[in-house]
């Protein structure tokens, strides 16, 4: 299977404000959904780790996937991700409405 570009939506709240809540967003290539997920997992517990041992977090890996924006202080519900193709927001394609060129 051809690999694509997808999005995985985590959710995350603070670990001390349980008011604070949000989603954490990773993209990459995979080929499947599953794939995407495990993916996005791997590179944020790389990251986790890395920042644990007082290291650097590691930058994109293959595929682009990359866990930037790291915060140690937030819990993700990996349970509760979603993935789904990614979308380009800033895409012509998908602009509509009136306009004139």
């Amino acid at each position: 299977m051809p690999l694509r570009y997808f999005e995985v939506d985590v959710p995350i709240h603070h670990n001390t404000d349980q008011q604070a809540h949000g989603v954490h967003v990773f993209t990459g290539e995979a080929s499947s959904k599953r794939e995407a997920l495990r993916k996005a997992h791997e590179v944020y517990d790389a990251a986790l780790a890395a920042y644990t041992a007082g290291r650097e977090i590691p930058g994109k890996q293959a595929g682009g996937w990359g866990a930037r924006g790291l915060r140690p202080d937030w819990a993700l519900d990996w349970q509760a991700a979603k993935a789904k193709p990614w979308k380009n927001p800033n895409d012509w394609t998908r602009i509509s409405g009136d306009f004139e060129l």
